[in-house]
């Protein structure tokens, strides 16, 4: 998107933008840092492509846009078929399913 066009949406500093999101871990509520870390280097997406918050510099401060913080939303969730992929398993759950593995297949006579 074109960053000029974020001044036809609703604009909201990065610090307004922080208290209109949820609170977080132990409810407490989002920084203004951590917004502008999203605009500067963003978060990684369900495809593992860095997604960033649009903003724009106006008058030395930050602004982004109601709407830009709802795309950047969308675009961190994931899809239908890009659901959250599996994470494997660990070395220990690895070794614990061939160990089950092996005793059905002695009790099988194989």
């Amino acid at each position: 998107m074109n960053h000029s066009s974020l001044i036809g949406e609703t604009l909201l500093s990065l610090n307004q933008a922080a208290r209109r999101l949820p609170p977080g871990r132990r409810n407490r509520h989002m920084s203004m840092s951590c917004v502008l870390r999203w605009v500067l280097s963003g978060v990684h997406g369900p495809d593992g492509e860095r997604v960033k918050l649009e903003a724009l510099r106006l008058g030395g401060r930050w602004l982004t846009s109601i709407e830009a913080l709802g795309r950047f939303a969308e675009r961190l969730t994931p899809q239908g078929d890009n659901a959250t992929p599996s994470i494997g398993r660990t070395p220990k759950q690895r070794q614990r399913a061939i160990d089950r593995a092996e005793k059905e297949l002695t009790r099988m006579g194989i």
